[in-house]
């Protein structure tokens, strides 16, 4: 059997991708785009931009205040919701670039969403983020994991980027390290494009 080269096997898998879930494969201007898949590198090169913005439910969660909010609710900033859990080993190694990356990017064009999905004792959220040295995240909750079904999450983490609308963009599946200098340049790319 012969066997693919890497550029046509992730071709292929790209393909694959799209047609199994179409929702998937459609965001950004086509320059921005092109320009966010030169910027790819490391564990950056998971990150699927779609071709075209997808709207998401209004699903509530709880912020830390107790307000109900949900990701469909725009306040003009481009936005990346990361659903995670405190039992998910991923998480323990991902989420310190999150928070990283908020407090070095996060203001009045772009924020990090941290959601703790399903169950998760506050005790031991606060514990985590102790642990693992979350200072700038706040934490949200979706204890019935009505928002993470509600965006196709089949497993954590998986984080989300919305546009500026509050329509999805883009998705990564499984852990990356945020605080790249991959993630960073595509954060800015997305930011300087207005996402969408």
């Amino acid at each position: 059997m012969k066997r693919l080269s890497v550029p046509s096997a992730a071709l292929l898998y790209a393909a694959l991708a799209a047609f199994a879930n179409p929702a998937w494969a459609q965001a950004p201007e086509a320059d921005t785009r092109a320009e966010i898949e030169a910027l790819k590198a490391g564990e950056m090169r998971k990150l699927v931009v779609h071709a075209e913005p997808v709207t998401i439910e209004q699903v509530a969660f709880t912020d830390e205040a107790g307000t109900e909010r949900t990701l469909a609710e725009s306040d003009g900033k481009v936005r990346l919701v990361n659903f995670w859990a405190t039992w998910c080993a991923p998480c323990r190694i991902e989420k310190p670039s999150l928070d990283a990356l908020q407090r070095e990017m996060g203001g009045a064009d772009f924020e990090v969403i941290a959601i703790a999905t399903g169950r998760n004792d506050p005790a031991g959220i606060k514990r985590f983020n102790e642990e693992v040295g979350v200072t700038a995240l706040a934490t949200n909750y979706d204890p019935r994991s009505a928002v993470a079904r509600a965006m196709n999450v089949p497993g954590l983490p998986v984080t989300v980027v919305l546009d500026r609308e509050g329509r999805e963009i883009a998705r990564l599946m499984g852990g990356a390290d945020w605080e790249s200098e991959s993630a960073r340049a595509i954060v800015a790319a997305l930011v300087a494009d207005g996402g969408s």
